[in-house]
Formats: C-alpha cells, sequence, structure tokens
C-alpha cells in the first residue's frame, strides 16, 4: 500500500506541475500580447508628440515582449535551460538601455517641447496596461527564475509607467522638454539596474557553486 501511496503522489506531483505550467503560459500569452499592443501604442505616440521618454517606454515594451517570448518556450524545461534564457533577457534589457542612450543623445543635440496631451493619453494608458501585467504575474514572482525574471520585466515597467506620467506632467507645467529627456535619462538608468539583477540571479543559477 506504501509503494501506491507514493506512486500517487508522484502522479499528483507530476499533474500539478502539468497545471501549473499551462498557467503560466497562459499568463505570458496574455502579456505579451498587452506588450506588443502598448508598444505600437507608445511608438505611434512618441512619433506623434515627440516624446522621448515615450519612446524609451516603447523601447522597453519590445524588449519585454521579446523575453515573454523566450519565456514561453522554457516553461516547464530544466532549472539550467530557464537560466540560460534569463541571461538572455537580461542581455536584451542591455540592448534596449544602448537603444534608449542613442535616442537620448539624439534629442539632447536637437531638444524639443513633446505634445502634453498625446504624451499624457499615452502615458496613462502604458501604466494601466503594465499594471495589469504585474498583476498577472505577481502570484508567480517567487517562483523559477524564468517567471521571476518575467515579474521583474513587468515591475520595471510599472515604475516606468509612473515615469512618463511624471514626465507629461512636467512638461505642462514647466513648457519645456528638458522633464522629459531627464526622465528618459532616469529610465535609462532602471534598465541597466534590471539588467544587472536579472543577469545576476541567471549566474546564480548556472553556477551556484561559484556564489558560496
Amino acid at each position: 500500500m506504501e509503494s501506491k501511496c507514493v506512486s500517487g503522489s508522484c502522479c499528483q506531483d507530476r499533474i500539478d506541475v502539468a497545471v501549473l505550467n499551462v498557467k503560466q503560459r497562459r499568463i505570458l500569452i496574455i502579456v505579451l500580447v498587452v506588450n506588443i499592443a502598448t508598444f505600437l501604442m507608445m511608438v505611434f505616440a512618441a512619433k506623434i508628440s515627440g516624446s522621448s521618454s515615450l519612446l524609451s517606454g516603447a523601447l522597453d515594451n519590445f524588449g519585454d515582449a521579446m523575453t515573454y517570448i523566450l519565456s514561453l518556450f522554457v516553461v516547464g524545461a530544466s532549472l539550467a535551460a530557464k537560466a540560460r534564457v534569463a541571461m538572455f533577457k537580461g542581455l536584451l534589457i542591455f540592448g534596449a538601455a544602448i537603444a534608449v542612450a542613442f535616442v537620448i543623445g539624439l534629442r539632447l543635440l536637437h531638444p524639443e517641447t513633446p505634445v502634453f496631451e498625446t504624451m499624457g493619453i499615452a502615458a496613462f494608458i502604458n501604466l494601466a496596461a503594465n499594471l495589469l501585467c504585474l498583476w498577472l504575474l505577481t502570484p508567480y514572482r517567487n517562483g523559477d527564475v524564468n517567471m521571476s525574471s518575467a515579474w521583474e520585466c513587468s515591475r520595471n515597467d510599472v515604475g516606468e509607467g509612473f515615469a512618463v506620467i511624471a514626465a507629461a506632467l512636467a512638461v505642462w507645467a514647466f513648457g519645456s522638454g528638458w522633464p522629459d529627456l531627464l526622465i528618459a535619462i532616469s529610465l535609462l538608468i532602471l534598465f541597466l539596474w534590471s539588467a544587472t539583477r536579472v543577469i545576476c540571479g541567471a549566474w546564480k543559477e548556472l553556477h551556484p557553486t561559484e556564489m558560496q
């Protein structure tokens, strides 16, 4: 009877893991679709308004969409595979940071005042979408490195959403494009900090003995 009980327990564990994997895939697909839609919206709004912070946020959403696609491929995979993908996610965030730095450099050479109305509407839509994604991913934030890194990206998106709204309000209050550029620079720092955290977490998973 004991062996049957153990066998049944193992079977139940496999069922629980399978159900968890299905739930994770479903959540990742939803946040992926939301990020792609938000990315397209923000690129369009950034082009119309001339906002650097909106464009920075759009590039961040694009990078996140790529990481969610990668996350979908490794749901249910080994810890090593998830760690390698998490490492690649961190490098993607670094790539987004480089793109943001390039945009900021161009805008510093040719500063302009963004259109507040377009910038503000896009910023609020972006924040609402980011809060939805964070809420969906929060139950998995302490899970494996794959889902925790996805949650990390989403949390950064919420911070970015509040930052862009602050930039829009500052542009309206001061009638200047400099607050927009300053927020874009702060987002650049956020990207670099996030990339470092994700890469360090993945490195610990891949090389546990070196971290002892």
